[in-house]
């Protein structure tokens, strides 16, 4: 039957294109509906805004936004929401910049399957870039995309494309997409030294009970990946400065000790070694913030997609990373976890209010060691 998959039979994109499909292509845009050429909305300050209502069944297949606004932190501010089948709650949740795959208020150019930027400007409080995801997103009565914006400035330009498609029959197999926006930040008050621990390495973590939480999700369903954003302040520290000896740790369908998935650091999780090599970007991971040398200091974002590798879950998983071995440092972490589920999925955690979601200061995430 051409409708039981988005992709085709094969469920492979490439291999599945030559499968005749029982779909219609269609898109919503902010096309000037003048013939003119102001082709964006605005967005007044302190205002939502529904971008998109679709009707279904169907099936979003690309997102393309770009946008300008005075505030050099809207992306931080403005917030994307979805919601599918007349849900109240949504299933997408997260600050404009953290969904298209850089943290902390920035842009920076990169390249993955899901998920791209591309802007040639990487200036503090400019700001723009355009952004995509190629996630497939399936619905089966409508689909609804809000914006809010909470900053005090409007965003001036918003420009966006969502591709998708009809379909006469879903099938019911098909999960629901979810995005999810979290942070925990240990570093206000930040302390003389950020460092827990006067001797890291010697720390153990046996239970997991105080790494930092990506996801806690119920039901039926299949994580797909994340995007980790960390501005290290132990950079300079004497002990360990460096956050990658943190192991991620899965804990699949309330199972206990040792969780189903164990890793070995995080820059094993996001599939490099030996530490980062700075910015780069490949299909399924990469660090699209960071340094270009051996300095931990200052703000990353990572991402890890598990394309090829989802991790499934029949009750519940609780995607964990420890923060440094042993959870031995005080840094701020933020992060986007991206799944797909059956629905009801169980209610987001509060998104914090705009001034619990900014950047730490740059020259706080930067300050030299005290003696």
């Amino acid at each position: 039957m051409p409708h039981l998959s988005v992709n085709g039979p094969s469920g492979s994109p490439l291999a599945g294109l030559p499968y005749l499909r029982d779909a219609t292509s269609r898109r919503a845009s902010s096309w000037d509906q003048t013939g003119g050429n102001d082709d964006y909305i605005s967005i007044p300050a302190n205002s939502t805004t529904t971008i998109a209502d679709l009707a279904g069944p169907g099936c979003i297949r690309h997102i393309w936004i770009t946008a300008m606004c005075a505030d050099q932190f809207y992306l931080r501010k403005v917030v994307l929401r979805a919601f599918w089948d007349g849900e109240t709650i949504p299933s997408i949740e997260c600050p404009l910049g953290d969904f298209f795959g850089v943290g902390h208020a920035r842009v920076n150019h990169f390249a993955s399957l899901p998920v791209n930027m591309v802007t040639g400007d990487r200036v503090i409080g400019y700001n723009r870039a355009a952004m995509n995801c190629f996630f497939p997103m399936p619905f089966a009565r409508g689909a609804r995309f809000a914006v809010q914006n909470d900053s005090d400035q409007p965003v001036s330009h918003f420009y966006f494309h969502i591709d998708y498609e009809n379909y006469s029959v879903l099938d019911d197999r098909l999960g629901r997409f979810h995005a999810q926006w979290r942070r925990e930040n240990l570093t206000e008050p930040a302390p003389e030294t950020s460092l827990i621990s006067e001797q890291p390495d010697q720390e153990k973590n046996l239970t997991g009970e105080h790494n930092y939480v990506i996801l806690e999700a119920e039901g039926w369903g299949h994580y797909v990946g994340c995007l980790l954003n960390v501005t290290n302040v132990n950079a300079f520290s004497q002990n360990h400065p460096w956050f990658g000896e943190g192991d991620d740790m899965i804990f699949v369908d309330g199972e206990p000790w040792p969780p189903r998935l164990h890793g070995t650091g995080t820059e094993d999780y996001f599939l490099a070694a030996w530490g980062f090599p700075g910015e780069y970007s490949m299909p399924y991971h990469g660090v699209t913030l960071g340094k270009d040398d051996w300095s931990s200091a200052g703000e990353w974002s990572m991402y890890r997609f598990h394309i090829e590798d989802p991790v499934y879950f029949r009750r519940s998983i609780r995607v964990t990373i420890e923060r440094g071995h042993a959870n031995n440092q005080a840094n701020d972490y933020s992060s986007v976890a991206y799944w797909y589920q059956a629905e009801p999925h169980r209610l987001f955690p509060t998104l914090p209010a705009f001034e619990s979601r900014l950047p730490i200061i740059q020259r706080q995430s930067e300050r030299p060691t005290h003696s």
